[in-house]
């Protein structure tokens, strides 16, 4: 139809062997740590719903307006993530990230995400647990995006 936008599409897409679900987590990591909402929105459908602790999240004009807060609170955030399980349509990973809040104190959060792809290799929901650790400065361990030389690190779990 004239006017109408082709849909984007995200590869890999589903179904997913090992090697695209591992591209995925990879590149999602990769998005995250730009700390740019715009860009990682995009990987989101329109409708994408999302669980992240206890916020429930509908849309991705919600879900860019969640980021751009998350990172004007979660400063010199940097992410890691692993692959844990996937399936035809969906990936599971673990993550753990650090950044420190206005105050000075510094974080190492851990979580697990659950994550469904729709044909396009769009995320249509994902469902986020975690946690927060107080950490002192000298502890931090993650910063900025993860060197070529580590992709593919098994995450430590302390």
């Amino acid at each position: 139809m004239p006017g109408t936008p082709a849909p984007q599409v995200r590869p890999p897409l589903p179904p997913f062997t090992e090697a695209d679900a591992l591209a995925k987590v990879q590149a999602a990591e990769d998005a995250w740590n730009t700390r740019d909402p715009d860009r990682v929105a995009l990987a989101y459908t329109e409708d994408s719903v999302w669980r992240n602790r206890d916020t429930f999240v509908t849309g991705r004009a919600e879900i860019r307006r969640f980021l751009a807060e998350k990172w004007d609170r979660e400063l010199d955030y940097a992410l890691r993530k692993e692959l844990w399980s996937f399936g035809d349509d969906r990936i599971a990973v673990r993550f753990q990230y650090e950044w420190h809040d206005a105050d000075g104190g510094h974080w190492r959060s851990y979580g697990n995400e659950l994550w469904e792809f729709d044909a396009t290799g769009l995320m249509r929901r994902r469902e986020a647990s975690i946690n927060d650790v107080s950490i002192r400065a000298e502890e931090r361990r993650i910063f900025g995006p993860r060197p070529l030389e580590q992709r593919g690190d098994t995450l430590p779990l302390a």
